[in-house]
């Protein structure tokens, strides 16, 4: 057992014999351990020299003593520990360097590229059904693979307890029901904001897997992606959706209506709704087209609300909006 730091088996089978015995001479011990004389003395030069057996007497046949042991095998453990650091420092740098050059030589390591928006498609379903975690989304308007209405697999892993963070490109609040896509799954557990624009579109799931697309496909102009594994690349991918998530504005569901504020007013469904478009920046004429009203009824009702906060500027309801609680 104590190989691992110098002492070879028989040397440490004498060594706990003359331990036990606390003093013994040579005949004894070759005696117990059925072993000749010339073994026992060979033996017992090498405990001497790592520090576990007294120095040899002047006489030939004088009573052996054994040394404690903490000292000379403690600082052989230690240098062994120590030797066993250093290996397991340059094990982890020839790792980081594999890993470094094999990125460099063989991109499938680091990146995946798909290709065609029904792959595509799929890919996103098997992610988000694999989801343990959380999902990322930068939704942009024109979706190429998988338009909000399709993605039944988020409403089943909200289900199951994964956190969605979405941040929605105004513009994509404009197309035809995407409004009410969104609402439905802010309902359902989602966390949405909104900004006027977005880098590119992006999904990551777990924090370990990222899918951004890429230019279309040279000929057939199929829309093509990259599935990035867990890579530096992923990392900034990942900044990249926190700092635009601590930019963009919140939007909220259109209902359930929200509890009274300190003047009794509780907005309903249909002023949540048209207050969570006024925040988001969606201008009046396309508020007008999602709710299905005239412009001038939209500018009607926010007057309206402009009233019940006490503000008369824009700027100022929206801030109340938000100190309000009212989205």
């Amino acid at each position: 057992m104590l190989d691992v730091i110098g002492l070879t088996p028989d040397e440490e089978r004498l060594y706990r014999c003359l331990v036990q015995l606390t003093t013994a001479r040579v005949g004894e011990l070759a005696e117990r351990l059925g072993l000749s004389s010339t073994d026992i003395l060979a033996q017992l030069e090498a405990l001497r020299g790592k520090g576990l057996v007294l120095p040899a007497g002047p006489e030939p046949d004088a009573p052996l003593r054994p040394l404690a042991p903490d000292v000379p095998l403690g600082e052989a453990l230690l240098r062994r520990q120590e030797a066993l650091e250093s290996a397991r420092a340059a094990v982890t740098q020839l790792t980081e360097e594999y890993r470094a050059g094999m990125r460099r030589h063989d991109a499938g390591h680091l990146v995946e590229v798909v290709t065609g928006a029904r792959a595509l498609r799929e890919r996103l379903r098997d992610l988000q059904n694999g989801a343990r975690s959380e999902v990322l989304w930068f939704c942009r308007a024109n979706p190429l693979a998988m338009p909000g209405q399709e993605n039944v697999e988020e409403f089943d892993a909200l289900a199951r307890g994964v956190r969605y963070r979405a941040i929605y490109e105004r513009g994509m609040l404009l197309e035809p029901g995407a409004l009410a896509d969104v609402e439905q799954g802010v309902r359902a557990g989602e966390q949405a904001r909104v900004l006027d624009r977005l880098p590119v579109r992006l999904a990551i799931v777990d924090g370990r897997t990222a899918v951004c697309p890429l230019v279309p496909e040279r000929g057939s102009g199929e829309p093509t992606a990259a599935v990035i594994g867990r890579s530096q690349l992923l990392d900034a991918l990942l900044a990249l959706f926190e700092s635009h998530w601590l930019m963009a504005t919140p939007l909220g569901p259109a209902a359930p209506p929200v509890a009274p504020d300190g003047d009794g007013h509780r907005p309903d469904p249909d002023e949540a709704r048209l207050l969570s478009l006024f925040v988001a920046g969606v201008p009046d004429k396309s508020i007008a087209s999602q709710l299905g009203v005239s412009r001038r009824t939209v500018q009607r009702r926010l007057a309206d609300l402009m009233a019940l906060a006490g503000v008369d500027t824009r700027p100022g309801l929206a801030f109340q909006v938000a100190r309000r609680g009212w989205i």
